[in-house]
């Protein structure tokens, strides 16, 4: 008796664990969903224009474009300067969580190959040019995903703003 109630017992477990699924791309785009509206209710409620890299859910908005016909692709270098702002879920403004500009202090330009940045970036900095300044609103998934980022503050999910200036290109 034990032994059918314990090949029962067995079989009910195999049973429930084959009805969950890890559907990773639904995940994805549920959460995809989520920051979408997150980013167009902050422009709304902000009077921002809402304009956004090809079909990609990055949103961005050119302040100055810039001059130059240099070709920006993911193995140029660019010289930047930039302030991150995490996004809540509430579509207001979090903290500043890295900066180049401090105010009153010393400004540091990095530079970074744009294809190490985050896709983001990768997405958003070739709407401009040298010296140009852009505000890139950036969805989770081309940021840091479902990973939380401690170091930085940021939650996993985080929707992130990014003002940059683009200072040189080198190709």
């Amino acid at each position: 008796m034990n032994r059918i109630l314990l090949i029962l017992l067995l079989f009910c477990v195999c049973l429930s664990a084959c009805t969950k699924t890890n559907d990773v791309p639904a995940q994805v785009r549920a959460q995809g969903v989520i920051d979408s509206a997150i980013i167009t209710t902050y422009l709304k409620n902000n009077g921002l224009p809402e304009k956004h890299v090809d079909t990609t859910g990055v949103y961005y908005i050119i302040d100055t474009l810039g001059t130059g016909t240099d070709v920006i692709t993911n193995s140029t270098q660019i010289t930047v300067g930039y302030t991150a702002t995490l996004l809540t879920s509430k579509s207001t403004l979090g903290p500043v969580f890295a900066q180049t500009d401090i105010p009153g202090g010393t400004d540091f330009h990095p530079s970074f190959v744009l294809g190490a940045t985050i896709r983001g970036w990768q997405l958003g900095v070739p709407q401009i040019k040298k010296g140009g300044t852009v505000t890139l609103f950036v969805p989770s998934r081309y940021a840091y995903g479902p990973y939380p980022q401690p170091q930085l503050g940021l939650p996993a999910n985080a929707v992130l703003i990014f003002n940059i200036t683009l200072y040189n290109i080198t190709n």
